[in-house]
């Protein structure tokens, strides 16, 4: 007879970190941008479709930039996956910048790969269209940039 191989996966709950990323994303702004620092960890590496920041320090930097021109900013999390010191949260952000779309609101569906050290975020990856994002929201282009995905889906 074979011999059966038996695995025990204990279940904890070590999702408080996870918690308070949610809570500070779902208040942050431009003005209170110093939340930052109470869940990335100091040596932090965040990567989205368009950078690819390392450190703290450079990630409050550059969502300086990033939030310069958004009127308003929103994230929705619709599900999320924890194991570990790892999650994924799957959202849907809703913003407005003076410059895109009118000012009018502009939703992006998305995720975020996560991964913790010392209760902190070290790593953090977004996935998202950055046609949704940005492309498809500028004027004469977004019109090309739409008019391509409808072709590409056909």
């Amino acid at each position: 007879m074979g011999q059966t191989t038996s695995i025990t996966l204990e279940a904890t709950d070590n999702s408080s970190w996870l918690d308070e990323f949610i809570d500070v994303y779902q208040r942050l702004n431009k003005d209170n941008l110093a939340l930052l620092t109470r869940i990335y960890h100091f040596n932090v590496v965040f990567e989205d479709p368009l950078h690819r920041v390392t450190g703290r320090s450079a990630l409050t930097e550059y969502f300086e930039h990033m939030y310069a021109n958004v009127t308003s900013i929103e994230f929705d999390i619709t599900d999320r996956f924890v194991s570990g010191n790892k999650a994924a949260l799957y959202w849907t952000m809703t913003y407005q910048h003076s410059r895109l779309n009118g000012g009018c609101p502009i939703r992006v569906l998305g995720h975020s790969r996560l991964e913790m050290m010392d209760k902190k975020v070290i790593a953090h990856r977004d996935y998202f269209d950055l046609g949704q994002l940005l492309y498809e929201h500028i004027p004469l282009y977004g019109t090309t940039v739409r008019w391509l995905k409808k072709k590409a889906s056909q």
